[in-house]
């Protein structure tokens, strides 16, 4: 039986602290450590009751008995999680795609595509030990450490352009303390731009990412290095394949703190011979994409094709 622990007692009052479920050695080894569990072994391999897969750490519901497929992997394997539950980011490999918990960033196991299995043609092979299983008819327990709307006091933003969106806001929403992370248009002079006036460059927009993070988990100069780090800065309006003015690298400061930490960072990438070609520019409206755009990577099922981490710093 998991063991749930609520409310703390701390010195000066009552304050609301919720923590996850204990875990055993071996649980934690997979959900915290991103190990595997041995193939054939979980208890869940085989179950084939009707009912709902949670998260073994939060108890946030994660996949469907519906969606439940044999693979013949010696992992419990499904076709499609419960909409918003799980988080697909590129495992420490650089190869396979790793998939988690979106509430508690619980390492679930990896995503595999185009193997023919189901129509989906996706395969969510995920270890029993990451998991529980509640059988349909019976109460979910409540999810523990659940995320809350972040207040815009509490929190921080940048705005980055560097090549296509979709890249950016998918490499830089697995940084740690980044909470959201919207693909839009910013930098131009008309109002409400659609994704084709702006590929028409008659409305002088860029293509960008407005990242929103916890400023108690990372700042303005982590997230700039690694925006310099994730798409080439020298590339003069383009990045890779994608040729024009919207692909132009470019970071749009909302203060002069911004300003300067923007500019340090290209200073040394200068000293180290780089011929940095990227823009400091106040920022001015940023208008969200379609929603066709946003989270494009996690709904293709895809990697980015023009961005990669190359360390530079």
């Amino acid at each position: 039986m998991k063991i749930f622990i609520i409310i703390a007692l701390l010195t000066g009052g009552l304050m609301a602290e919720t923590q996850y479920n204990k875990l055993t050695k071996e649980e934690e080894r997979i959900i915290i450590h991103k190990g595997t569990e041995r193939p054939w072994s979980g208890d869940l391999l085989d179950n084939k009751k009707s009912g709902t897969y949670i998260c073994a750490q939060c108890n946030a519901p994660l996949y469907k008995s519906a969606d439940k497929f044999d693979s013949h992997c010696g992992w419990p394997s499904f076709d499609d999680e419960i909409k918003g539950a799980v988080k697909r980011q590129i495992d420490a490999d650089g190869r396979r795609t790793e998939i988690l918990c979106v509430n508690c960033g619980g390492h679930l196991g990896h995503v595999f595509l185009d193997e023919g299995f189901t129509p989906k043609n996706t395969r969510h092979c995920v270890n029993s030990l990451s998991m529980n299983f509640i059988e349909d008819g019976k109460p979910l327990p409540p999810v523990l450490g659940k995320q809350e709307e972040h207040s815009a006091a509490n929190t921080g933003t940048a705005i980055f352009a560097g090549g296509c969106f979709w890249g950016v806001e998918f490499l830089l929403e697995q940084q740690p303390g980044v909470l959201e992370v919207v693909s839009g248009y910013t930098g131009g002079h008309k109002d409400n731009p659609t994704y084709r006036e702006v590929c028409s460059h008659t409305t002088g927009h860029i293509e960008a990412a407005k990242v929103t993070y916890d400023p108690n988990k990372t700042n303005y100069e982590t997230l700039a290095r690694y925006f310099f780090e994730i798409h080439d800065p020298t590339q003069v309006d383009r990045q890779g394949p994608d040729i024009g003015e919207q692909y132009r690298s470019v970071v749009f400061y909302e203060n002069d703190a911004q300003k300067e930490i923007a500019q340090k960072l290209i200073n040394i990438l200068k000293d180290k011979g780089y011929k940095v070609a990227t823009r400091l520019e106040p920022a001015t409206k940023f208008w969200v994409a379609e929603d066709y755009h946003q989270n494009y990577y996690e709904q293709k099922g895809t990697l980015p094709y023009c961005h990669a981490y190359t360390k530079r710093f």
